[in-house]
């Protein structure tokens, strides 16, 4: 079973930065995709971004061009570099992984693997 150990959330001003980190704790040899899912105070979990195998990567609209998600050579740790921060980023925010090759399009639920939640808190 792959273990994901999040870290690098905390407290930003508008227009600052964070960067997000996602360590896998055992082999991820049986992993296609990874993903960075945040959650909202009385939200719905939405996806990100996504990095599957072979580099392809995805964004939700709201992030496009402020966020940039990669993964180590190793890939054992994954990363979501967040530029241009908003207040309407603030969220807990979850690193998911899992064996198939999913996209934007999937649900949250579907994911196999989950870290256990990292909180950004955005202010004006």
């Amino acid at each position: 079973e792959v273990q994901l150990v999040e870290s690098g959330g905390g407290s930003a001003q508008a227009g600052g930065s964070l960067r997000l980190s996602c360590a896998a704790s055992t082999s991820t040899y049986s992993i296609y995709c990874m993903a960075w899912f945040r959650q909202a105070p009385g939200k719905e979990r939405e996806g990100v971004a996504i990095r599957c195998s072979g580099g392809r990567t995805s964004y939700a609209d709201s992030v496009k061009g402020r966020f940039t998600i990669s993964q180590d050579n190793a890939k054992t740790t994954l990363y979501l570099q967040m530029n241009s921060l908003k207040p309407e980023d603030t969220a807990m925010y979850y690193c998911a992984a899992d064996g198939r090759q999913l996209s934007m399009a999937d649900s949250w639920f579907v994911w196999d693997y989950w870290g256990q939640g990292t909180q950004v808190t955005v202010s004006s």
